[in-house]
């Protein structure tokens, strides 16, 4: 099968279309056809050789965690899926370096969710990886409906869904993002904040993708909730504020509620731009300028 590959790390120009084997699926794991998966800003860092942790396997890497496509193939004792099936997942590549810019790729069935009904696949592929780090995120804080909280980047692919999100489970979200980007935040129902502005008020949590840093536990109440968007950046809690570091899990059940929400428009989707694989250093150097407003989706 065709699959975008690097064998050793450095620009975007390291990345080639190889032929690599099919894999073939294990006990209770999925063969998933490819349509489209998603660039994210690790794949770059990964590529660059600047990830700063071990890695489970060597050279050459797939990159690709988010998968939209249909089931291609069946390991022995999965339940619940058919051939044919559409559905979408990810693959937690820092633990299995499965990558999805692939035309085939085998993930855990547990991992795997229904695709939302009537989506394009290229719109599909943007949910899973951040659409669970919001659900996350938010699942971490466990607010009760008519909470306050505020979320820094909140414009871009996870802040979006943050926004969604707490509008849909009845929360009052404000959105600290630039200037260009008040209409979409107010249109998730969320209040607006420009990231020009020394952020004030006082919110029950804070969701921080922006990594503004430990000084808007200034902002949380006493017992409030803060997470910050990656492990090293966690800060020590204060005031009873309890403090998380956001690490996205694969979860297919939850998968399958946020898909039901996309259906029901409840989510919306973004799609940055769409890049064959022959084009993969195109959408790397595309997400490396910054300022993406969506999923960079690679296609076979």
């Amino acid at each position: 099968m065709r699959a975008v590959s690097y064998a050793q790390f450095g620009g975007p120009e390291v990345l080639h279309v190889a032929d690599v084997p099919v894999p073939e699926p294990g006990p209770g794991q999925v063969r998933v056809r490819v349509a489209a998966s998603v660039l994210h800003p690790v794949d770059l860092m990964i590529r660059s050789g600047r990830f700063p942790a071990p890695l489970p396997t060597g050279l050459p890497y797939t990159p690709g965690w988010d998968v939209a496509g249909a089931v291609d193939a069946l390991g022995p004792s999965v339940e619940g899926f058919a051939v044919g099936d559409e559905v979408i997942g990810f693959s937690p590549w820092l633990r299995t370096t499965a990558g999805a810019h692939a035309e085939h790729v085998v993930l855990d069935a547990a991992w795997l969710a229904p695709a939302p009904t009537g989506v394009p696949a290229t719109e599909a592929a943007t949910l899973p990886t951040n659409g669970l780090a919001a659900a996350q995120a938010l699942d971490l804080l466990a607010l009760p409906a008519g909470s306050t909280v505020l979320v820094t980047g909140a414009a871009g692919q996870v802040g979006g869904f943050v926004l969604a999100l707490a509008r849909a489970a009845g929360l009052h979200a404000t959105g600290l993002a630039g200037a260009d980007d008040r209409e979409f935040v107010e249109s998730l129902g969320a209040a607006f904040l420009p990231r020009s502005a020394d952020p004030a008020g006082t919110f029950d949590a804070v969701v921080d993708l922006a990594v503004v840093g430990p000084s808007l536990l200034d902002l949380v109440r006493d017992g409030g909730g803060y997470v910050a968007a990656s492990p090293p950046l966690r800060p020590e809690p204060v005031r009873g504020i309890r403090t998380f570091a956001l690490e996205v899990q694969p979860d297919g059940a939850r998968l399958g509620e946020l898909a039901a929400l996309v259906t029901s428009g409840d989510i919306p989707l973004r799609v940055a731009g769409v890049y064959p694989f022959a084009d993969a250093a195109a959408a790397h150097e595309r997400l490396a300028q910054g300022g993406v407003r969506g999923g960079v989706v690679i296609v076979p």
